[in-house]
């Protein structure tokens, strides 16, 4: 499919919506990204204790504060966001979500509304997210290998994308009560009302991760684990199966396998820790099979196969949670 760019942007149709929490001179580009659209704005703020707020509307841009006697999530922020949109312009036609640690590329948003304007049976257009400082920290360049997602007809979007306000609104929005994972939970249900999802060979936000501690990749791992949990348990299912294989794998490598270890040794003896050997070799071959430079595909090989131990302890408070009957609140690692 080309890439059709002949639709000009129309302001009165497309407005934004930014989300974030003390976010910082981050917000500030963010928003002077957006600006260049001249559609309407609206900022969404999750209980931030520094300037957000009043950088936000000293640009313009209507605000809108999170009730904080509900627990925090991105999808509710967004949906949020969408309402106060519609209600400030009720004829927009689409809406960009972007977060508010992403500055919008120059050219994206046209280039998705002429896509978007040109192909009536899509519903979500986006393109490249890209880590602004990839060489600061292995934590940053592993996001910038995670957000490389393939290009052309795809089931799922990330948190950056251009939706049309028909289809969003047809499916009711995200679901506000997941702590993560939201986007690809919206976009199954959008695929089953029969809308398609497109990624564009184009750059469209750059994003800041700021992840220079092992601590920070251990929680935003655990989140991705509990979103792999949450996603089974929702969508699991035939013929979708969505997460299946990635909860399967998260609880093999990250507590089958060591836990029967453990107990090989108290029955065969200390030779039962040479299966312990399965991990480096899974490293190799990962790291192999890889198509990025071989020093990212090191490092990605590597830290996948030791994101399984904070993915299944996701999983793990994922299922706690269903037991007890309770609500997890936000996992942040910033």
């Amino acid at each position: 499919m080309s890439d059709v760019r002949e639709n000009r942007l129309d302001a009165a149709l497309l407005g934004v919506v930014i989300i974030g929490r003390n976010e910082g001179e981050r917000l500030r580009g963010c928003i002077e990204s957006v600006l260049r659209s001249d559609g309407p704005v609206v900022y969404v703020d999750s209980g931030s204790t520094d300037d957000s707020v009043a950088m936000a509307r000293g640009y313009g841009c209507e605000t809108v504060d999170l009730d904080i006697s509900i627990p925090f999530t991105a999808a509710r922020a967004r949906n949020s966001g969408f309402q106060a949109l519609m209600l400030r312009q009720p004829t927009l036609r689409y809406v960009q979500f972007v977060d508010g640690d992403c500055e919008v590329v120059a050219g994206w948003l046209d280039s998705a509304f002429s896509f978007l304007e040109s192909h009536p049976d899509f519903a979500v257009v986006f393109g490249r997210r890209r880590e602004r400082h990839p060489e600061r920290s292995v934590y940053n360049l592993l996001c910038d290998i995670d957000w490389d997602k393939p290009l052309g007809e795809i089931k799922a979007c990330g948190g950056d994308a251009l939706m049309r306000v028909a289809a969003l609104s047809e499916v009711h929005g995200y679901r506000a009560d997941l702590i993560a994972g939201e986007e690809p939970e919206l976009c199954i249900r959008l695929r089953a009302a029969g809308w398609r999802i497109w990624r564009l060979d184009l750059d469209m936000t750059l994003h800041d991760a700021a992840m220079v501690r092992f601590g920070q990749w251990w929680m935003r791992s655990v989140r991705s684990g509990y979103a792999s949990a949450e996603g089974a348990y929702l969508h699991g299912a035939a013929p979708e199966q969505h997460k299946v294989r990635e909860s399967r794998s998260n609880w093999w490598w990250g507590l089958v396998l060591p836990s029967g270890v453990l107990l090989g040794i108290g029955i065969l003896g200390p030779l039962v820790l040479m299966l312990l050997a399965i991990y480096p070799a899974q490293v190799c071959r990962l790291a192999l099979k890889g198509q990025r430079t071989s020093r990212e595909n090191w490092w990605a090989a590597l830290f996948l196969m030791l994101g399984k131990f904070p993915e299944v302890q996701g999983q793990l408070k994922f299922l706690f949670n269903r037991i007890k009957g309770k609500q997890s609140r936000l996992i942040e690692y910033k």
